[in-house]
């Protein structure tokens, strides 16, 4: 009797944790991605490019790379922070696990304008048709000059 009181128990305390973990789940998430930005370089290209556009291209090498630096090693901060507090929220947001945004760090991750991201690889798992057993790619992309594609325009 007190072996199943403790199991049902414990049944119950795991089910209060794991229900409705959204908020920490996507601040856990959002914290990773945010912290490898000191690898991944995205506030660094985006403040040069930035700055070489709007000031100078001789400022876009000096004050692009300072500015770019500043906003890395703040974007990875702010990523360890909300790492370290993901399973509690935020008491400055009555939702409670809002990113955690300034005017300085936006909240996500940032990209140059000249750089548009997309999904790695060509695996029909990611395509948008893979249900089909097709998608719009290439037919034969190992050939080189291939342009035959099945939904080509």
């Amino acid at each position: 009797m007190r072996h199943s009181l403790f199991s049902l128990l414990g049944c119950v305390a795991l089910a209060g944790f794991v229900v409705g973990c959204a908020g920490p789940e996507q601040k856990l998430g959002r914290g990773l991605s945010n912290s490898m930005e000191i690898f991944r370089g995205g506030e660094m290209r985006r403040s040069i490019e930035q700055t070489t556009i709007f000031d100078s291209p001789e400022a876009g090498y000096t004050t692009g790379v300072v500015r770019g630096m500043n906003r890395t090693l703040a974007r990875t901060g702010l990523g360890l922070w909300e790492i370290i507090t993901c399973p509690f929220p935020n008491q400055s947001n009555p939702i409670g696990y809002e990113p955690l945004a300034t005017r300085y760090v936006a909240a996500h991750t940032a990209y140059p304008d000249s750089y548009r991201p997309g999904i790695l690889g060509g695996d029909s798992t990611l395509e948008t048709d893979s249900n089909v057993g097709m998608s719009g790619g290439d037919v034969a992309p190992f050939i080189p000059g291939s342009r035959f594609s099945i939904f080509g325009n």
